[in-house]
C-alpha cells in the first residue's frame, strides 16, 4: 500500500482493510471496464464494522453522539450537514501541492471525487455544472465554481462585478439567489444521524436535549451560507507586514526550494503556510488538502488524483463496504446508481450496503456488489458509455484549455444541453487588476512548485527542460514584481539555471524539445492565438447572438456518449526583482537605468603603465586575502541571510558565468573587443559577489581563476592583433540595455573596480602583454593562497602553461625592441643603456617562463624558451661587434662570451628534450640554431681574426673546431623543408675550411708534415663542398667559385713541381676540374634563357630594365666576374698544357694520344682567344662558347686519358 503524509496533515492510521489492489480489473454488468485505485494518503482510522440498526429505529431522533467528532467517521459526519456542500474552489490545489510529483507529468486530472462524478453524469443530468479548470503541464485541475456564492459575495463587497455582469448579460439575465428546499436539509439531517447511529454500536435511539435539536433544525441553512461565504478568499492583496519584513517566518511568502539553488540559498521554513499570501481574514481552508483520502485512480487510460471523504466500513464477506441510506418510497434512479458505482470504483470498495427507510423509520438492509450496481432496477446504465464520456470530456478540455496560468470556466446551465468553456483570465484582463481573479496566486504558486520539483530531476532527464521553462514563464506572467519579488527572482534564477553554462557542447540542446514532448504540449506561439478557433460554433440559435466569449462549446451533451468524439533572459528580471524589493524595504536611492555606465576606457597616457599595474595587483591580492577572512559589505544594506541576499548572490554568480560563456564564444569567433567587454562584465559580477559573500566557496574561486585566465588570453590576442584595434575598441565600448541593467544592479552593492586593471583596453602593446601576464599571475596566486592547487591540478597546469607562454611573448617583445634599437644605432660605437635594460627584461622573462614550464615538466616549451634565450645572447653578441672605423675590425672577447652563452642555452634545450622523438620539429629547430651559432662564430673569427690577442695557429684551430661542431648539428641527410639549407650550410663550411687550409698552405713555410696535412685537408674539404653544391640546383655561382679555387690550388701545387710529367698531370687534373664545371654553366644558361623569354613576352618591362637586372634572382655581376676569371684560368692552363706537350713531343717523339690532346687544346685555345677578344658578345653568347669548348675538351680527355696517365 502506498500512503504518503500530506503537508501539515496528521500521520495516517493504516488499516489492512483499506489496502487497494493495484491494477485490479472489475467485470461490471458484462462490460469490461479497467479501473484501479491506489490510496496515496489516508487519515481515516482502520475500518470498524458498522452497527446494523434494529428495525423501526427512528432516524429523526438524534443519537447521543451526534455531531461529535468521531475517529471512525472522520470528518464525514460533521461535514455532511451542508459543510460538505461548502464551496472549495481550491481543493485540487491542496492535493496538487501535496503530490507535486504527480502534477504536470503522470496525472491527467486532479479533483474532488464529487466534481468527477458531476462531469461523468452530464449527459444524464439536467442540473447545472460550473467548474474552474486550470492547466499545469499535461495535468488539468478541476474545482467547483459556485457562481451563486460568488455573486452573493460580489453584492456585499463589490468584487467579481465583471463576472456577474458577464453572467447576467450572456447566460442568465434574470439571475437571483436560489434557496435550497426544506426537504433538502431534512434528507441531509437524517443521513447524518444514520451514520452516527451506525458507528454508535447501539441501535436504540438516544434523544438529546431539545436545545441541540433546535440547533440542528434552525440555523442549518444560515450556517451553511456563512460558511460558504467565508470559503472564498478576497482578491489578492499584499499583506503590509510582508513588504515590511521579508525575513519574518510567518510572512515570508512562498519558500524557495533549497535543493535546486547552488551555493546554499536557504529557504523559509518548508511548513510555512502558503495561505499567508491571501488576506482573507481566515485560514483559507480552500487551499488545504482536507480530504480523508487522496487516491490515484486509473479509469481506463485516464490517470486521476482524486480526493474523497466517503466513509468506509468493515463487515460482510468483504473487507470494506460503503454505507448508503435510501427512502423506500423513492426508487434508485440512474444518477444515484452512477454516483454509488463511481464512489465505490474510486475508493476500490467491492460492496455496497443499502439501508432502506420510510419517513425516517429503518425498514431493512440490502448488500449489493459494486459490479451489480449498473444493472439495478430503474438504474440501468452502460459502463462503456461512462468510459466514453470520461474520455470525451478529457479530450475536450485538453484540446481547449491550452494556456497555463489561465482560469477556464466550464459551464452548463440548468436544463440546458449546451456546455460552454470560457477563458476567465481573458475576461478579467479587461478589468484593471488581474488579481480580481482569486485563482491567480494559487495557479502561479503551483506552476512554480511543479517547476521546482522538476528542477530537482532535471539532470536525470533533459526532456523536461522545455516543460520547466514553459511552467516558469507562465508563472512569471501571473506575478507582479512589486508584490512577489521573491518568487519572481527565484523563477528567473531557475530559468537561467536551465542553460548549462559549465557544459562545453552546445549541441546538447537538440536532445530535448523546447516545449514538453507530450502530445498535449504547447508552445509560447500558441499563446498568441485568438481565444477561440471555433468561430462557427457561435451561431447556435439557442444562444444569445452576442455570446462570442466562449473558447469552445459542446452543442449537445449527447455528443459526449459518442466514442472518441473529441480525440486530440531571465537573470536580469531576477536581479531587478531583488533590487526593487530591497529598495522598497530599505528606501535607498537607485541608479537611473536610462543613464549608461561609462566603461572607463583609457589609453596608455593616463594609465600608469606596468608599474601602476603592480600596485593594482598588490591591492587586488590584498583584497582577495581579506575575502578569505570573511569580510563583506553591501552598499544597498541588504541583510545577510535574507532571501534577497541569498537570491542576489546566486543571480550575480549566474550572470558572471553567463558572461564568461559569452566571452569564451566571442574569443572563438575572434571578436576580441566583444570578448573583453563580456569578461569585464563577468569580473564585475564576481567583484560584487565577493563584496556580498562572507565565505568564498572553493568552486567560486576556481571560477574566478578561469575568468582571469580567459581575460589574460583575450589581452594576449588583442596584443597579437593590433591591426584591428579600432574595430575591437568599437566592440568593447558597445553596451546593451541588459548589460546596463545588470551593471546598475551591481553598482547598488559595490564599485566594481577591483578588476579594472585587468579589463581595460589599452592601445599600448607592452601594456597589453603586461596585463595578460598579471591576469595569469593573479589566477596562479588565487590557486596558491586558497590551497586549490592540488584539488584542481588541470587548472594549475593550464595557468602555469599560460604564464610560461606570456613570459615568452614579453621576452620576445623586449628582444625585438633591443634588436630594433641596435639597427638604429649608427653613430655611437658603444652599447646603449636602453639596450642593456631591454636585454635584462627579456632575459628575466625567459628565465621565469622556463621555470614555469619546468615546474610542470613541459620539456618542449622549456626547450623553446631556452632556444629564445640563446637567440637573445646572439643579439647581445651582435651588439658588441665593433663598428668599422679608424681601426681594423676584430672578433671581440664580448662577442665570444655571448656566443658561448648562446651555445650553452641551445645545449640545455637539447638536454631538456633528451631525444628527437619527444618533439622532432623543436629538436631540429634547436639543432639548426646551434649549428648557425657555431657557424657564425667561426665565420667571424675567420673573417675578423683577433690576431692582436691570439696566434694564427690558435685561431685556425678554434675556427676548425667551431666549423666541425656546426657540421655536427647540421643534418644534411634527414628529408625535410630545411634539408637544402642544411646542405648549403654544410657545403659552405667545407668550402671555408678548404679555403682556410689552402691559405695556410700558401702562407706556411717549413714543417713539411703540417703542409702535407693541410694539403690533404684542403683537398678533402674542396671535394666535399663540390659534392654538396652539385646536389643543389640553385647555387651555380658557389659551385663555380669552389671549382676555380680548386684550380688555383692545383696551380699552386704545380708551381712547386719540377718534373714535366708531374706538372702535366696536375695540369690535366686542373683542366678536368674545369670540364666538371659544365653543369654550373648549364644552370646559368638555363636561367638566362628563362629571363630572356620573360623579357620578350613583356616588352614594356624590357625597355625599363637595366642590363644587370634579372627577374630570376641570378647575380649577373657575380657571374660576369666568375666568367672572366674562368676564361683567364682556362686560357692559362691551355697555354701551359700546349707548351708542356710540345716540349715533351720534341724530347721523346710523338705519341698519338698526346698529339690528339695537343691539337684539341690548340684549337680550343684559339677559339677562346677569339671569344675573349670579341667585346660585343652578350653574357649568354659567352656562356654558350664556354660550354662548347668544355664539350670539346670532354671528348678529348675521354679519348686521350689513358695516354696522358
Amino acid at each position: 500500500m502506498e500512503e504518503l503524509c500530506g503537508v501539515g496533515a496528521a500521520a495516517p492510521l493504516k488499516g489492512d482493510v483499506e489496502e487497494p489492489k493495484q491494477g485490479s480489473v472489475l467485470f461490471l454488468g458484462g462490460n469490461e471496464v479497467k479501473s484501479s485505485a491506489v490510496v496515496k494518503y489516508s487519515s481515516a482510522p482502520p475500518q470498524a464494522a458498522f452497527a446494523r440498526l434494529q428495525e423501526k429505529t427512528d432516524l429523526k431522533l438524534p443519537p447521543a453522539n451526534w455531531l461529535r467528532e468521531s475517529a471512525k467517521l472522520g470528518p464525514a459526519g460533521t461535514t455532511i450537514l451542508g459543510n460538505n456542500k461548502k464551496s472549495k474552489p481550491f481543493s485540487s490545489f491542496g492535493m496538487a501541492y501535496d503530490f507535486i510529483d504527480s502534477v504536470g507529468n503522470d496525472v491527467d486530472v486532479v479533483s474532488d471525487s464529487e466534481n468527477i462524478k458531476k462531469l461523468l453524469k452530464i449527459p444524464y443530468s439536467k442540473s447545472h455544472v460550473s467548474m474552474a479548470v486550470h492547466r499545469i503541464g499535461r495535468t488539468l485541475l478541476l474545482d467547483e465554481l459556485d457562481i451563486q456564492e460568488l455573486f452573493m459575495r460580489s453584492s456585499q463587497t463589490g468584487d467579481w462585478t465583471w463576472l456577474k455582469e458577464f453572467y447576467q448579460r450572456l447566460i442568465d439575465q434574470k439571475w437571483q439567489r436560489k434557496k435550497k428546499s426544506k426537504e433538502h436539509w431534512y434528507q441531509k439531517a437524517i443521513l447524518s444521524k444514520f451514520l452516527y447511529y451506525s458507528i454508535n454500536g447501539d441501535g436504540a435511539a438516544q434523544p438529546v436535549p431539545s436545545t441541540s435539536k433546535q440547533h440542528q433544525e434552525g440555523p442549518v441553512s444560515g450556517e451553511s451560507d456563512e460558511a460558504g461565504r467565508a470559503s472564498w478568499p478576497a482578491p489578492f492583496e499584499m499583506p503590509s507586514s510582508l513588504s515590511e519584513d521579508p525575513g519574518a517566518s510567518n510572512q515570508g511568502g512562498v519558500p524557495l526550494e533549497p535543493s535546486y539553488i547552488v551555493g546554499h540559498v536557504a529557504s523559509a521554513p518548508k511548513e510555512q503556510n502558503l495561505t499567508t499570501l491571501f488576506n482573507d481574514g481566515e485560514n483559507s481552508q480552500g487551499l488545504k488538502n482536507d480530504f480523508v483520502r487522496n487516491i490515484l485512480w486509473t479509469f481506463e487510460d485516464i490517470h486521476m488524483l482524486v480526493g474523497s471523504n466517503m466513509p468506509i466500513f468493515g463487515g460482510g464477506r468483504y473487507p470494506a463496504v460503503s454505507l448508503r441510506l435510501r427512502d423506500n418510497n423513492k426508487p434508485i434512479n440512474v444518477l444515484t446508481g452512477i454516483d454509488y458505482w463511481l464512489d465505490n470504483l474510486i475508493c476500490n470498495v467491492p460492496e455496497l450496503v443499502m439501508c432502506f427507510h420510510v419517513n425516517g423509520i429503518v425498514q431493512k438492509y440490502e448488500m449489493i456488489k459494486t459490479e451489480d450496481i449498473p444493472n439495478l432496477e430503474n438504474s440501468n446504465f452502460s459502463t462503456k458509455v461512462i468510459k466514453d464520456i470520461a474520455q470525451n470530456i478529457l479530450s475536450f478540455l485538453k484540446s481547449n484549455c491550452t494556456k497555463e496560468g489561465h482560469t477556464y470556466w466550464l459551464f452548463k446551465a440548468s436544463g440546458s444541453d449546451i456546455v460552454k468553456l470560457y477563458d476567465l483570465t481573458t475576461l478579467c484582463e479587461e478589468t484593471e487588476d488581474k488579481y480580481q481573479n482569486p485563482f491567480t496566486m494559487p495557479v502561479a504558486i503551483l506552476l512554480y512548485k511543479v517547476a521546482c520539483n522538476m528542477m530537482l530531476k532535471k539532470n536525470q532527464n533533459k526532456k523536461h527542460y522545455g516543460t520547466i521553462r514553459t511552467l516558469l514563464l507562465n508563472c512569471l506572467k501571473l506575478l507582479d514584481n512589486g508584490r512577489h519579488p521573491q518568487i519572481i527572482a527565484s523563477a528567473n534564477y531557475m530559468l537561467s539555471e536551465l542553460f548549462q553554462l559549465d557544459e562545453p557542447k552546445k549541441e546538447d540542446s537538440t536532445d530535448f524539445p523546447i516545449n514538453g514532448n507530450s502530445d498535449e504540449s504547447y508552445s509560447e506561439e500558441e499563446e498568441e492565438m485568438p481565444d477561440s478557433d471555433e468561430n462557427g460554433s457561435y451561431s447556435n440559435s439557442s444562444d444569445p447572438p452576442d455570446d462570442n466569449k466562449a473558447v469552445a462549446i459542446i452543442k449537445s451533451v449527447g455528443e459526449l456518449s459518442v466514442p472518441e468524439k473529441y480525440k486530440s533572459v531571465h537573470r536580469i528580471r531576477g536581479l531587478k526583482s531583488v533590487d526593487s524589493s530591497v529598495k522598497k524595504e530599505g528606501d535607498l536611492p537607485a541608479a537611473d537605468p536610462s543613464t549608461p555606465i561609462p566603461l572607463k576606457y583609457e589609453d596608455e597616457s593616463t594609465s600608469g603603465g606596468p608599474e601602476c599595474l603592480e600596485k593594482q595587483m598588490a591591492l587586488f591580492l590584498d583584497k582577495m586575502g581579506s575575502f578569505q577572512k570573511g569580510k563583506h559589505s553591501s552598499q544597498s544594506g541588504m541583510i545577510p541571510g535574507s532571501w534577497q541576499y541569498k537570491m542576489k548572490l546566486q543571480l550575480i554568480l549566474k550572470s558572471s558565468k553567463a558572461y564568461y560563456v559569452l566571452s569564451d564564444a566571442a574569443m572563438i569567433l575572434q571578436k576580441y573587443g566583444r570578448a573583453l567587454r563580456y569578461i569585464k562584465l563577468a569580473l564585475q559580477c564576481h567583484d560584487t559577489y565577493c563584496c556580498l559573500c562572507a565565505n568564498m566557496l572553493p568552486e567560486v574561486l576556481v571560477f574566478l581563476c578561469q575568468c582571469l585566465t580567459l581575460c589574460g588570453d583575450i589581452q594576449l590576442m588583442l596584443a597579437q592583433n593590433a591591426n584591428n584595434r579600432a574595430a575591437y575598441l568599437e566592440e568593447y565600448n558597445y553596451q546593451t540595455k541588459e548589460d546596463q541593467e545588470i551593471l546598475h544592479s551591481l553598482h547598488r552593492e559595490s564599485r566594481c573596480q577591483v578588476f579594472a586593471w585587468a579589463t581595460d583596453l589599452s592601445t599600448d602593446l607592452e601594456c597589453q602583454l603586461s596585463i595578460s601576464c598579471k591576469c595569469y599571475e593573479a589566477a596562479y596566486e588565487i590557486l596558491l593562497f586558497s590551497n586549490l592547487k592540488n584539488q584542481n591540478p588541470e587548472q594549475h597546469i593550464q595557468v602555469l602553461k599560460r604564464m610560461g607562454n606570456i613570459r615568452n611573448e614579453i621576452g620576445v617583445f623586449y628582444m625585438n625592441q633591443a634588436a630594433a634599437v641596435q639597427t638604429e644605432r649608427v653613430v655611437s660605437k658603444n652599447v646603449s643603456t636602453t639596450e642593456q635594460q631591454l636585454w635584462k627584461k627579456s632575459f628575466s622573462c625567459f628565465e621565469e617562463g622556463i621555470q614555469n614550464f619546468e615546474s610542470i615538466d613541459d620539456a618542449t616549451n622549456a626547450a623553446l624558451l631556452l632556444c629564445n634565450t640563446g637567440r637573445l645572447m646572439r643579439i647581445c653578441a651582435q651588439a658588441h661587434c665593433a663598428t668599422e672605423g679608424d681601426f681594423k675590425r676584430e672578433f671581440s672577447p664580448e662577442e665570444a662570451l655571448y656566443y658561448n652563452k648562446a651555445i650553452d642555452y641551445y645545449l640545455k634545450a637539447l638536454r631538456s628534450l633528451g631525444k628527437r622523438d619527444v618533439h622532432p620539429a623543436v629538436w631540429d629547430s634547436v639543432n639548426w640554431e646551434l649549428s648557425t651559432t657555431y657557424f657564425t662564430m667561426a665565420t667571424l673569427q675567420q673573417d675578423y681574426a683577433p690576431l692582436s690577442r691570439k696566434a694564427q695557429e690558435q685561431i685556425e684551430k678554434e675556427v676548425s673546431e667551431a666549423m666541425m661542431k656546426s657540421l655536427k648539428y647540421c643534418d644534411v641527410d634527414t628529408v625535410s623543408a630545411r634539408q637544402p639549407l642544411c646542405q648549403y650550410r654544410a657545403a659552405t663550411i667545407h668550402h671555408r675550411l678548404a679555403s682556410m687550409y689552402h691559405s695556410c698552405l700558401r702562407n706556411q713555410v717549413g714543417d713539411e708534415h703540417l703542409r702535407k696535412q693541410h694539403r690533404v685537408l684542403a683537398d678533402l674539404h674542396y671535394s666535399k663542398a663540390v659534392r654538396l653544391f652539385q646536389l643543389l640546383k640553385d647555387a651555380p655561382c658557389e659551385f663555380l667559385r669552389v671549382q676555380l679555387e680548386r684550380v688555383a690550388f692545383a696551380e699552386f701545387q704545380m708551381a712547386s713541381q719540377n718534373s714535366s710529367a708531374g706538372k702535366l698531370k696536375t695540369l690535366f687534373g686542373a683542366l678536368d676540374i674545369m670540364v666538371k664545371t659544365k653543369s654550373a654553366f648549364q644552370l646559368i644558361r638555363k636561367e638566362l634563357v628563362a629571363e630572356s623569354e620573360q623579357i620578350s613576352q613583356d616588352k614594356s618591362t624590357a625597355e625599363n630594365m637595366s642590363p644587370n637586372d634579372s627577374s630570376t634572382g641570378l647575380n649577373r655581376e657575380e657571374v660576369l666576374k666568375l666568367l672572366s676569371i674562368f676564361e683567364s684560368r682556362m686560357s692559362f692552363l691551355l697555354l701551359q698544357s700546349i707548351k708542356l706537350l710540345t716540349s715533351t713531343k720534341k724530347k721523346i717523339g710523338g705519341i698519338n694520344e698526346e698529339e690528339v690532346v695537343l691539337k684539341t687544346n690548340k684549337q680550343v685555345y684559339s677559339l677562346l682567344l677569339r671569344a675573349t677578344a670579341n667585346k660585343s658578345m652578350t653574357l649568354l653568347e659567352r656562356i654558350e662558347v664556354i660550354l662548347n669548348l668544355l664539350e670539346q675538351l670532354t671528348q678529348t680527355s675521354e679519348a686521350g686519358n689513358g695516354g696522358i696517365q
